[in-house]
């Protein structure tokens, strides 16, 4: 008998921790498109048509901060609790990373957009 309940205890907690570590994960895909879907409304903005690739650079770096930091500790909290493990430093890097990323594509687009105007 308490071999059983023991048994039921520790499915209902694996299932749980499995719950918590989808919605963690959706919550970081949610943090992931706010954050992408802000930079895509900041891109065709007319006033960047004008800059330089540096200064539409910055300005993407500064943009969406709400959304950004969203997805950046949604994102470390996933990575956290599916890897509890690993020191939170390489979560944070990962996270960060990430949004870099996101920059870089936005600003590649930019560029891309530039040349083809010329």
């Amino acid at each position: 008998m308490r071999i059983m309940i023991a048994a039921i205890l520790a499915m209902i907690t694996t299932a749980a921790i499995a719950d918590e570590v989808d919605d963690a994960h959706r919550l970081a895909v949610s943090g992931r498109d706010a954050y992408w879907n802000c930079l895509a409304r900041e891109y065709p903005l007319d006033s960047n048509k004008a800059m330089s690739e540096q200064d539409f650079i910055s300005r993407m770096a500064s943009v969406c901060p709400s959304e950004r930091q969203y997805f950046r500790v949604s994102l470390v909290d996933f990575l956290g609790l599916q890897s509890p493990n690993e020191d939170a430093g390489v979560h944070m890097a990962t996270a960060n990373r990430a949004i870099e990323l996101a920059q870089k594509d936005i600003v590649s687009a930019f560029v891309r957009r530039k040349a083809a105007a010329k």
